[in-house]
This record gives C-alpha cells, sequence and structure tokens, in this order.
C-alpha cells in the first residue's frame, strides 16, 4: 500500500467515463489503524485547489481501482 503522501498530485481517472477527473489534494485516513478510507479530488484546473472547496470530489477507497506511478484509476 502507498502512504498517503504518495498520493498528493497524482491525476485520477474514471475507468467509467475515461476522463480526468482532477488531481488528489488530500487523503481522509485512520492513523490509529494506518488505513485510508478516501482521496480528495480537486476538479481538473485546479491542482492547488483548496481541501475544503464544494468542487472537490471524496472518491472512497473501495471504488480505486489501480494506483500507478503517475495516475490513480477509479471506477465511479
Amino acid at each position: 500500500m502507498s502512504r498517503g503522501i504518495d498520493f498528493k498530485q497524482k491525476e485520477v481517472i474514471s475507468l467509467n467515463e475515461g476522463k480526468i477527473l482532477g488531481f488528489v489534494v488530500d487523503v481522509q485516513a485512520d492513523f490509529e489503524n494506518g488505513e485510508i478510507h478516501s482521496i480528495i479530488v480537486a476538479k481538473t484546473g485546479k491542482i492547488f485547489g483548496s481541501i475544503s472547496s464544494k468542487n472537490n470530489i471524496t472518491i472512497p477507497w473501495e471504488k480505486i481501482k489501480k494506483i500507478g506511478e503517475d495516475v490513480i484509476l477509479v471506477e465511479i
């Protein structure tokens, strides 16, 4: 499993639509047991978007299908 910091700034792509959703700006995790629950994605064009932005997408961990060197593939 990757560390949360490894997710920052990776591009997120939807397998269903074949389009870029945006870039990872944060992760939600349980630090007591070390599990990542979801990633926060800033929509395309907002690579340095605010974590609290209403335009961000929260993607649950179980929707992540593949984590590559440059991109994360999700099924949403």
